[in-house]
């Protein structure tokens, strides 16, 4: 069959450790034997991004900005053990971090439901989708070790004016402790707006949860600046027929485990960054979770929403055979594929994005599965296929429906 033409670039992102091993896999077998596209290649690769100053993730950034599609394969984010293992010149900072911050984005997870896999939460029918506040907070705090007693303040100089010193502790008997955190109106607006934008297009309630009742004035300006938005919206919201609902943190975290699902949920940075991974986990794994950053002037990076499967790489790189989970990997190639079908108007683009989807469903729910789905499968698969072998069982279904 003669391959289908994509009208513009999708920028790749490529990684580390098992998934980019699944990442080549992935484009070797089941997107470049039937798409004619060009594909603007970035190495995000810990060794890569070390040679670069990490320069490479910048430029990475800056491409999908240009395209507004792009697709990546998960990064490691090093410590102090893995600057030590790879020899890196410093403890890089997180390549999602830094496209986050470049693209403004807010990052929206959803799990990817099968028929034969149930919740482990008996409430929960529909998909909950998160909503990551993806600016910030903990991520982009300066934190410090007290050595002793004495006293930390927060310091605010106007522009043009005078100093305001705020207490913050007294240190009497040893030390301890602090961090200082941000957030910007304008990212938070934006946070709203992305949020209200994807509960319109999925035509779903609208949670937004914070703790305003401890931190009234950080956590309250998230709750006054998020309801400002949805009530400009209001008429939207009531000709969609969805809700929105403004929870305490503690409150939404009961609520969410007697619901029956179907809501997008909102979170801070810390919460979505926790709550994302529960709900991945609740909804069968990891593996099985799709992850999009959205930015408010129309960028969308698709990647799966788990690590770098390191513990099966080290088995890889003995010559052992692996079965890791694909899914959520092969995913993040249809949901950029999608995209870009959409925003460049080519329907058949959209329909290969749809079948490849269809393809990786259909054999789930026949039971061929990885190995970390077997005991999720009811009834349980009999065996399971290793990594590649998988990929292969994908495709040759997909070559059967083209």
């Amino acid at each position: 069959m003669s391959k289908i033409k994509v009208k513009n670039p999708i920028v790749e992102l490529d990684g580390d450790e098992m998934t980019r091993i699944i990442w080549a896999s992935i484009k070797g077998k089941l997107i470049l034997p039937y798409l004619d596209v060009d594909l603007e290649y970035y190495d995000l690769g810990l060794p890569h991004r070390d040679e670069t100053d990490d320069a490479v993730t910048t430029e990475a950034a800056l491409a999908i900005k240009k395209h507004r599609v792009g697709v990546k394969c998960a990064t490691i984010t090093p410590d102090a053990d893995r600057m030590d293992e790879y020899k890196l010149k410093k403890c890089w900072l997180s390549p999602n971090g830094t496209l986050r911050s470049i693209l403004d984005g807010t990052v929206f997870r959803k799990p990817i439901t099968v028929k034969n896999i149930e919740p482990a939460v008996r409430s929960w029918k529909k998909p909950i989708m998160i909503g990551r506040h993806a600016y910030g907070d903990i991520y982009k705090s300066q934190d410090f070790v007290v050595p002793g007693p004495g006293v930390v303040e927060m310091v605010y100089t106007p522009e043009g004016g005078e100093a305001v010193t705020i207490p913050v502790h007294t240190f009497k008997k040893g030390g301890g402790v602090v961090m200082g955190m941000h957030n910007a109106d304008p990212s938070i607006i934006s946070f709203a707006q992305a949020c209200i934008a994807y509960a319109l297009s999925e035509k779903v309630d609208l949670w937004f949860a914070a703790k305003d009742t401890i931190s009234k004035k950080y956590h309250g300006r998230f709750k006054e600046l998020f309801g400002a938005e949805v009530a400009k919206r209001e008429a939207d919201f009531q000709a969609a027929g969805i809700s929105y609902r403004y929870l305490l943190i503690d409150d939404a975290v009961a609520q969410i485990m007697k619901h029956e699902g179907g809501m997008l949920w909102a979170c801070m940075n810390y919460d979505g960054d926790v709550f994302s991974d529960m709900i991945a986990s609740g909804f069968g794994s990891l593996g099985m979770m799709t992850s999009v950053l959205v930015s408010p002037d129309g960028c969308f990076e698709y990647e799966a929403a788990h690590g770098t499967v390191r513990r099966h790489y080290y088995e890889h790189l003995k010559g052992n055979a692996t079965s890791t989970n694909s899914v959520a990997s092969i995913f993040a190639w249809t949901g950029a594929i999608r995209k870009r079908g959409e925003l460049d108007g080519t329907p058949e683009v959209v329909g290969f994005a749809d079948k490849l989807e269809h393809a990786v469903i259909s054999l789930i729910e026949e039971g061929v599965v990885t190995k970390d789905l077997v005991s999720l499968v009811v009834p349980a698969a009999k065996g399971y296929e290793n990594t590649e072998g998988f990929l292969d069982q994908v495709a040759k279904r997909l070559q059967s429906t083209l």
